[in-house]
């Protein structure tokens, strides 16, 4: 079961609730079976399986609406905090031993936070003052760009990525 929402990116919209994969874990656009009146097609190949993403059709504004109310615990990564970045292809980069500075780079101190947290090679944080889950929502009011678009560095070397990475196995 995977937390993907179509929201996040283009290739993540064409995505199924649930989602067929075929034998090697690789994602086929042309192979998802229709969700007619809410209606699972189940039926497989050996070797295939399905991938379920329940909350496909949920928002990051929905997400974090759910947190807030439920009052879920998460790890302070998602809350503000003084990290150390290098602004990069318009992006807050983690100073970190896999993505060091640049010759030419500088690094400053900035208060952010994570609005999504994957690969740490191309995950970024974004600039913020949001420290609990009623802080995100007011801000999330507010952005105009995806939790994907404005944090992914592999995002940015192509439209298509994201579907590339799925074709592979990816998530």
């Amino acid at each position: 079961i995977g937390g993907a929402r179509r929201d996040e990116e283009k290739a993540r919209a064409k995505e199924r609730i649930f989602s067929h994969r075929d034998s090697f874990g690789q994602w086929q656009p042309k192979e998802q079976r229709p969700e007619l009146w809410n209606l699972f097609n189940t039926r497989i190949k050996p070797g295939e399986h399905f991938r379920a993403f329940p909350i496909s059709n949920w928002t990051e504004l929905d997400v974090w609406l759910y947190i807030a109310r439920e009052g879920i615990p998460l790890p302070n990564i998602y809350y503000k905090h003084a990290r150390q970045v290098i602004r990069r292809k318009g992006l807050l980069v983690p100073l970190t031993e896999v993505t060091p500075a640049l010759e030419g780079e500088t690094v400053e101190t900035v208060d952010v936070r994570f609005r999504t947290v994957g690969d740490m090679t191309c995950t970024c944080p974004v600039e913020s003052d949001a420290a609990n889950p009623a802080d995100i929502v007011a801000e999330t009011l507010h952005v105009t760009v995806s939790e994907r678009g404005a944090t992914r560095m592999d995002d940015r070397t192509s439209e298509a990525s994201m579907e590339r990475r799925k074709k592979e196995g990816y998530f």
